[in-house]
Order: C-alpha cells, then sequence, then structure tokens
C-alpha cells in the first residue's frame, strides 16, 4: 500500500486565482505529492506578481512519489495557447483548460495519479470559445466513460448529494425518475464505504415538495417516485431515512444521526451547505473509476494576481483527495 499519495491538481482558468492558490499552497511542504498541471511560465509569471519566491520541477513519472517541498512546484507542462493577463479572459486558451483536465484526468486512468483535484474554470469563456461545456463534472463524467456520476459537497458536520445537478428548477420532477434515484443512491452508499470508510453509512434523503407532499395533497413525487426506491433499497441493506421534508430535515435532530444527505436538487442542499461552511467546502465527484476533488467557488477574476485569494478551499480540497485515495487503497487492498 502506498502511504505517500500523488495527486494531480489542474490549475483551471489561467486568468483566474487557480495560479494563485497552487502558488501560495506551494509556500508550505505536503506530506503527499502535488502535482500541477500547468504552463510552467504562467506559474513563474504569477509568483512574481505576487512577490513569492517559487521553484519549477518537471514532474517524472518514473520517479517514485515523495513529499512536497516548500516553495517548490512539480509541474504536468501543459502549453498555454495565448499569453495571459489576470483577471482578463480570452477565449482562446479554452482549448488549455480542457487539454489539463484531459491529460490529468488519464493520468489518473493510468494509475500515475491517485487523484484528481480541480482550481476553478470559467465555463461561461469555454461555451464562447464554441466548444460545447457545463461543467467539470460532465465533461469528466465524459472522459471516464462513466454512465452516471453524482456530485456531492462537503464540509465540517455535513455531506450532500445531489440526485440532479445544473437544471433549470422546472425541468427537476421530470428528470427524477425511479432508476435515476436508485443509482444515485447506490452509489452515494458504495462510495461513502470504500472511499471515505464509513460502515454502513446513513444517508437522509429530502423529498421534492415542501411538507415532502404532505401525503399527496403537494404534489405526489414522493409517493410515486421516491418512497418506492427507498422501499426496495432498505431490502437491500442500506440505511435510509426519509423522504424528510427539506426544510426540517437540515436541523440537527436529523443531521447528528446521519453520514449524508441526498437532496433533489441543486438549490435544496447547496445553499444550506454553503451557509455552514463556505471557503471551507470541497466539492467531490461520486461514482467515477478517479477521485476527483474540487473547491467550492468561482475563479474570482478581481483577486487574480492580488495576492488576497484565499486558499481554504483547494487546501480542504487536496486533504480529501489524499484521504479518499488511502480509504480507496485500503478498500482494495482489504477485499483482495
Amino acid at each position: 500500500m502506498r502511504h505517500i499519495k500523488r495527486l494531480i491538481i489542474t490549475s483551471g482558468e489561467p486568468a483566474g486565482i487557480g495560479p494563485d492558490l497552487v502558488i501560495q499552497l506551494a509556500q508550505h511542504s505536503h506530506p503527499d505529492e502535488l502535482v500541477v498541471a500547468c504552463d510552467p511560465e504562467l506559474l513563474i509569471q504569477r509568483a512574481k506578481q505576487l512577490d513569492l519566491p517559487l521553484s519549477i520541477e518537471r514532474f517524472d513519472p518514473s520517479a517514485e512519489p515523495s513529499p512536497s517541498l516548500a516553495r517548490t512546484i512539480k509541474v504536468l507542462p501543459v502549453e498555454l495557447r495565448t499569453p495571459v493577463n489576470a483577471g482578463a479572459l480570452n477565449s482562446k486558451n479554452a482549448h488549455y483548460v480542457l487539454e489539463m483536465l484531459t491529460l490529468a484526468t488519464q493520468g489518473c486512468l493510468d494509475g500515475v495519479f491517485d487523484a484528481l483535484v480541480t482550481a476553478p474554470i470559467h465555463k461561461g469563456v469555454i461555451n464562447d470559445a464554441g466548444i460545447p461545456f457545463t461543467g467539470h463534472t460532465e465533461f469528466l463524467e465524459a472522459l471516464t466513460k462513466t454512465d452516471k456520476v453524482v456530485m456531492m459537497l462537503a464540509t465540517e458536520g455535513l455531506k450532500v448529494a445531489l440526485a440532479t445537478t445544473h437544471l433549470p428548477l422546472r425541468s427537476v420532477p421530470d428528470a427524477l425518475t425511479q432508476d435515476l434515484i436508485g443509482e444515485i443512491l447506490t452509489t452515494l452508499n458504495t462510495d461513502l464505504v470504500n472511499v471515505f470508510g464509513i460502515e454502513a453509512p446513513h444517508i437522509l434523503v429530502a423529498g421534492l415538495n415542501p411538507h415532502a407532499g404532505e401525503n399527496g395533497h403537494m404534489g405526489r413525487e414522493e409517493i410515486d417516485v421516491i418512497q418506492p426506491v427507498l422501499t426496495a433499497l432498505r431490502n437491500q441493506g442500506l440505511h435510509l431515512t426519509g423522504p424528510l421534508p427539506a426544510d426540517t430535515l437540515f436541523t440537527p435532530k436529523y443531521l447528528d444521526q446521519c453520514d449524508a444527505v441526498l437532496a433533489m436538487y441543486h438549490d435544496q442542499g447547496l445553499p444550506v451547505l454553503k451557509f455552514k461552511g463556505f471557503g471551507n467546502a470541497v466539492n467531490i465527484t461520486l461514482g467515477m473509476p478517479i477521485i476527483r476533488t474540487s473547491v467550492d467557488h468561482g475563479t474570482a477574476l478581481d483577486l487574480a494576481g492580488t495576492g488576497q485569494a484565499n486558499t481554504s478551499s483547494l487546501k480542504l480540497a487536496i486533504q480529501y483527495a489524499g484521504d479518499m485515495a488511502r480509504h480507496k487503497t485500503k478498500s482494495i487492498h482489504e477485499s483482495s
């Protein structure tokens, strides 16, 4: 079992705070090996702008993983398509961003890296380049050839997974099928066991409608769609509670006794989590053959190059990635 994990960090939108964050974090040592996918010249340029010392080493995949040294970044080089000014988006670098993600993901699939950590990207500028793009999660789902991934955010004391992600609210009820909810819950339960090391996880499931439908008087999705799935999965041994009204689910009475929550749509669960831990939360993609974590914030173009970017979320994403990789290795080792 390899104790030191090798994590690949994609530095995100080059005009945003992604390069700043990795440079700021690199001022300190780390027990795992952190490799950054980026144009080395961008890191050198941004480090000068931040007035921070930085040494660049080219990543050597043939070497044994070793802890990261302070003020040093190991780089998986990816060449920018055009020079970057901090804070100024340029759609010519859209392909650069996607190349970073592709190389890093393939490295994880090939076993070169133990986990992927992603700094924030800017969806709009990628679409401006004429590339259809809805987000990291969907892009990685396609790259890894995964049928259905699960988006989960985590902060201290709370994990929230989503049954649907980036959909207009009017589309959510039609998207919620028994097959979808069953698949999401199965994946969530499996990864809570295998990559979080939680034995027999307890999952709370939110209803869709106010008061969880109030016995069908405010909608029948709970009766016709959600409850039958929960009954079937309980018969398979899953520990599930719900469907519960979302306005009372997120209270200590319930949360103190659970390991994760499944919300039916994006703005049902994430406002609560971000109120509790914004800046100290991590975005996790479950169900893929690789481990992927990310920050809980955007590119913050106005902060790029200023030295004011907060590293807390990226630091936590790296911590989660390393811990999840260790749990996964342990789980595989114990089952073999």
